[in-house]
């Protein structure tokens, strides 16, 4: 995976179904840093939105 483990605790949690206050609250982090993370894994993945980076990484087997 391209991610960084901190990513890919996130996109875990997006593939859980989590929102962004959600994930902030899971790894004790502020919203802001959740959505710069979530930038950071559309930006690396090359998808547009979330739904695509989930759907990505459970083709490739990164999240369960």
């Amino acid at each position: 995976s391209p991610l960084t483990d901190r990513e890919l605790q996130v996109l875990q949690l997006l593939a859980d179904g989590c929102n962004n206050q959600e994930i902030a609250d899971e790894l004790s982090l502020s919203q802001h840093t959740i959505k710069t993370h979530v930038g950071n894994i559309l930006h690396k993945l090359s998808v547009d939105d979330r739904t695509q980076a989930v759907v990505k990484a459970l083709r490739e087997g990164w999240v369960h």
